[in-house]
């Protein structure tokens, strides 16, 4: 590869054909396939990196930034970012991008198989039948809980949020909603119902997250808010881990506080093998596949790339989340 073309480091191994728009546009080192930590191997390429693309495992600190003077864009593979020091970025003039809209409908794909799967009680059902505790047909085994009529509260009505409720209204749920901004379309054509987080935690059958992590949506599920929901409620997680509070989570689901989890998302996050979440029959843990589909990751790829290259050539980028750095 001609030693003229940018260097740009990225941090996971990923397919060819998801990066073939980089071909002959850059030079391109990549860490393993499951990294959680910048590789140790690609720390010597810092210093002449003008280009990071990243997943949201890896962290882009204030500390890697200083080891990359010459680095001109960060193009994180996720519509998230909070893996990223913004701030930092920003005061470097590092533009940032993210990939957002390509994942709304693979991730409330999931969100709907989460709350399906913990209401209907499938994992259990599954495992019972596979363990030979299934006998015969019994009218009092595995009995769960009915979408008709029931109400799902959607924390955060952003554009996963709404994909969400259009998939919600035609399971017959009755839909609610908190959020910083009003959804006067979403209240239209579902019949959604904005109410403050308190009400919708005290009404809700159904509670499904979908705001990002900041510092106000942190722990935003605590023990209280556990303790507000309905003893027969099912908390559906599907933005990030720290949104809830994982020992509170624990007790509320051992206590019988609420009555059922599913988790696409978990902090930490992997969730250890030893942590006790695992062992509970009520909580569904997943390994953060809400945009796992070919076509979705496929696409998020394509987009990060898309930035990446709008960056090295010193072009605003299509998706980016600090657009100050333009002014």
């Amino acid at each position: 590869m001609p030693e003229h073309l940018p260097l740009v480091i990225i941090t996971h191994t990923l397919p060819e054909e998801w990066l073939a728009k980089l071909k002959g546009q850059c030079r391109l080192v990549s860490g393993p396939p499951d990294a959680d930590h910048l590789a140790p191997e690609l720390e010597k390429y810092l210093p002449e990196a003008k280009g990071f693309f990243t997943l949201l495992t890896i962290p882009v600190s204030e500390e890697l930034l200083r080891k990359a003077p010459k680095l001109k864009v960060v193009s994180n593979m996720a519509v998230g970012y909070d893996n990223v020091d913004v701030g930092a970025c920003t005061q470097r003039c590092i533009p940032v991008g993210n990939t957002p809209g390509v994942l709304t409908e693979g991730t409330a794909d999931l969100t709907i198989a989460l709350l399906l799967a913990a209401a209907r009680k499938l994992p259990q059902a599954g495992q019972d039948a596979r363990q030979g505790r299934w006998k015969t047909w019994s009218p009092t085994g595995w009995l769960g809980t009915d979408l008709n009529g029931a109400t799902l509260g959607i924390i955060g009505m952003g554009k996963i949020g709404a994909a969400v409720a259009r998939r919600a209204h035609v399971f017959g749920l009755r839909l609610v909603y908190t959020d910083t901004n009003p959804k006067p379309e979403i209240e239209k054509a579902f019949g959604a119902t904005k109410l403050p987080l308190e009400t919708l935690l005290r009404e809700s059958d159904f509670v499904s997250l979908h705001v990002p992590l900041t510092p106000e949506t942190h722990h935003l599920i605590d023990a209280e808010a556990l303790q507000s929901m309905k003893k027969t409620a099912i908390l559906i997680n599907a933005a990030r881990g720290p949104v809830v509070e994982s020992q509170a989570l624990f007790h509320a689901l051992s206590e019988g506080w609420i009555a059922a989890a599913a988790l696409d998302v978990t902090d930490p996050e992997p969730l250890p093998i030893d942590h006790p979440l695992y062992a509970l029959e009520n909580c569904l843990i997943v390994p953060h596949i809400g945009s796992a589909t070919r076509y979705t990751r496929q696409r998020m790829a394509e987009l990060a790339c898309d930035n990446l290259l709008a960056g090295l050539r010193g072009e605003r980028l299509p998706n980016c989340v600090n657009t100050e750095v333009y002014q």
